[in-house]
C-alpha cells in the first residue's frame, strides 16, 4: 500500500512540474517563432565547430527548430518549447512550415532550470513521417533520436552511420543537469497553423507547399547559409 502512495505521489509532482513548466512557457506567435530560429541559426553557425551540423544538414530531409525550449527540475523535471518544422525536397527546395510543439517529464539526477535552443535534424523518410502524418509521438520510443555529432568536418563526419532518424543539437542557457530528449513527445500546434496559413491546415498540406512567401524566406536562406560550410 505505501508503495502504491508512493507511486501515486510521485505521478501528481510530475504532472504539477510538467504544467507549471508550460504555464511559465509564454505563448509564441508564428511570427515570434520564426525571427526566434533565424536568431538561433545565425548563432549556431557562428560556432566554431558548426561544420558538422553543417555536414548533417545537407543530408537532412527536415528540420525542427525550437527557439526555447523551457526546462525545470528538482529530481522530477519539465520541458516545454514551441517551434517549426521545413521539410526538404531532393532538390534542396524548403517546404512549410508546419508547427509543433515539444513536451515532457524527465527523472533522475538533475537539478535547477534552463532555456535550450533546439534544432532536430531529421535524416530519413521514417523521420519525416512522423512529424507529417500529424500525431503525436514520442523520441527515443517511437522514432530514434541521438545527440548531433559536433566538431569540423572531416573523417568524423564521414564516417557517420545516420542510424538514428533524428539528430540534436542545442545551445543552452542557465545551468541545469541531467537532461535528455528521450522520452519527449512532439505533437502538432493546431492553433500556429491556423494563424500562420489563415486557414485549419494539417502538417502535410503546410509541407507540401514550398516555402518561398516573406515571412519563411529569412529562415531557409540562414539554414542554407549554415549548410554551405561543409560545402
Amino acid at each position: 500500500m505505501f508503495s502504491n502512495i508512493k507511486k501515486l505521489l510521485l505521478i501528481i509532482l510530475t504532472v504539477m512540474t510538467v504544467m507549471t513548466v508550460i504555464s511559465t512557457a509564454e505563448a509564441k506567435t508564428p511570427g515570434e517563432r520564426i525571427a526566434g530560429a533565424v536568431s538561433i541559426i545565425k548563432e549556431m553557425a557562428a560556432q566554431e565547430d558548426a561544420e558538422t551540423m553543417a555536414y548533417m544538414l545537407n543530408r537532412a530531409k527536415g528540420v525542427a527548430i525550437f527557439p526555447s525550449v523551457v526546462k525545470a527540475g528538482l529530481v522530477i523535471g519539465g520541458q516545454y518549447g514551441q517551434g517549426l518544422l521545413l521539410k526538404r525536397n531532393s532538390g534542396n527546395s524548403w517546404y512549410g512550415p508546419s508547427f509543433v510543439n515539444i513536451a515532457g517529464a524527465s527523472w533522475g539526477l538533475q537539478i535547477g532550470a534552463q532555456s535550450v535552443a533546439l534544432v532536430l535534424v531529421i535524416t530519413n523518410d521514417r523521420g519525416m513521417e512522423q512529424f507529417v502524418k500529424g500525431d503525436q509521438f514520442k523520441l527515443g520510443g517511437d522514432i530514434a533520436i541521438a545527440a548531433g555529432p559536433v566538431g569540423r568536418q572531416g573523417s568524423a563526419a564521414t564516417d557517420i552511420n545516420l542510424k538514428a532518424s533524428i539528430y540534436s543539437y542545442s545551445m543552452t542557457k542557465g545551468l541545469f543537469a541531467g537532461i535528455t530528449l528521450e522520452g519527449s513527445q512532439i505533437e502538432v500546434d493546431e492553433n500556429a497553423n491556423t494563424v500562420y496559413w489563415e486557414t485549419p491546415t494539417s502538417p502535410e498540406k503546410a509541407l507540401s507547399r514550398k516555402a518561398s512567401s516573406a515571412k519563411i524566406k529569412q529562415l531557409t536562406s540562414e539554414i542554407e547559409k549554415i549548410m554551405r560550410l561543409s560545402r
